[in-house]
């Protein structure tokens, strides 16, 4: 598990950021100061309110500080959703 962990976060540097707005839990963990609590909050948010419009609307979510979107922001991207 700490493997594939390990290569999902490998990966996500390597290939783009984390799109907010379609990230499994799996992938949201991958971003700085997100673990599985916060990720599981970033999705129910996202199934309750709809798709983020912006990065900053990630502070909405309990847990989430603009401290932690900061460190971030490279890492992350907004695409809509239909």
């Amino acid at each position: 598990m700490k493997k594939l962990l390990g290569i999902l976060v490998c990966s996500v540097f390597l290939f783009g950021a984390v799109d907010v707005n379609h990230a499994s839990i799996s992938e949201l963990v991958s971003l700085h100061g997100i673990g599985k609590t916060k990720a599981k909050r970033i999705v129910d948010y996202r199934k309750e309110n709809g798709c983020f419009k912006n990065i900053n609307q990630l502070s909405d979510v309990k847990g989430i500080s603009h401290k932690t979107i900061s460190k971030n922001k490279e890492n992350i991207k907004i695409i809509s959703c239909k």
